[in-house]
């Protein structure tokens, strides 16, 4: 089924549109003219991840820079305890739940999707799994029969650890908007979910920490205000 007119536009990320096109369904449309091949790649990923017993929308279509797939209907993580922030205790168990799931399916074999290999320095003797490489909580949907996770381009192998790693750097860094008070504030409750993301799922191993910042760093999508929070925390690693 190809959709030619999208419908109404229930959500934009930063390279794609969302577009609710009746049954439960969404037309997600990405408007940096990524090749067809990209697309049906992540489309791929996502049947994979779902086979494997991922909470992932069911993907019914793809056409051109669009993936028709099962609505997500439902607040983000981020959302939902950002109105409720003394509840970050619960929120950050279950993104270490999911980042759990992920991780029980192993790297695909001959005839699944290809996936990039692993980044950084970890033992040849770890086990490749599924990584998704951007599990926050903006990208895990709170649905009415649980959490979904979205946004599936940027998925790799190689082992847990690196998934960890990565969410820490990216929850633990990222920039915190809005009036100064309100921002410390914020902050304060970010290192607290943040840390106990990592207790829930880790340990991670200040190698993997060191890998992660450096990856997170080169990302053209990263603040410069958190690329500059990271990289003062990268000689102190190092030097470990």
């Amino acid at each position: 089924m190809t959709v030619r007119t999208p419908g109404r536009l229930v959500g934009s990320g930063r390279n794609a549109d969302v577009y609710a096109v009746g049954g439960g369904r969404v037309l997600r449309r990405y408007r940096d003219g990524r090749e067809t091949r990209l697309v049906e790649h992540e489309a791929r990923v996502m049947t994979y991840a779902r086979a494997g017993g991922v909470p992932v929308p069911e993907v019914f279509d793809v056409s051109g820079a669009d993936i028709v797939m099962e609505q997500a209907a439902g607040p983000t993580m981020l959302e939902r305890f950002g109105r409720r922030p003394w509840t970050y205790r619960g929120y950050a168990r279950l993104l270490a739940g999911l980042h759990g799931l992920v991780h029980r399916v192993p790297a695909p074999g001959p005839g699944g999707p290809a996936l990039p290999a692993r980044f950084g320095s970890g033992e040849p003797r770890e086990t490749d799994v599924l990584l998704h490489r951007d599990l926050h909580p903006l990208n895990v949907i709170l649905t009415a029969d649980g959490p979904m996770i979205i946004d599936w381009e940027g998925a790799a192998r190689g082992p847990a650890v690196a998934d960890v790693a990565l969410t820490w750097a990216i929850v633990g860094f990222s920039e915190v908007p809005g009036p100064r008070l309100e921002a410390l504030i914020a902050r304060s409750v970010q290192a607290a979910f943040t840390r106990e993301f990592v207790r829930a799922a880790g340990p991670v191993e200040d190698s993997w920490r060191l890998a992660a910042l450096r990856q997170r760093i080169a990302d053209p999508n990263a603040l410069p205000v958190e690329v500059a929070r990271m990289e003062r925390l990268v000689p102190t690693l190092g030097a470990r």
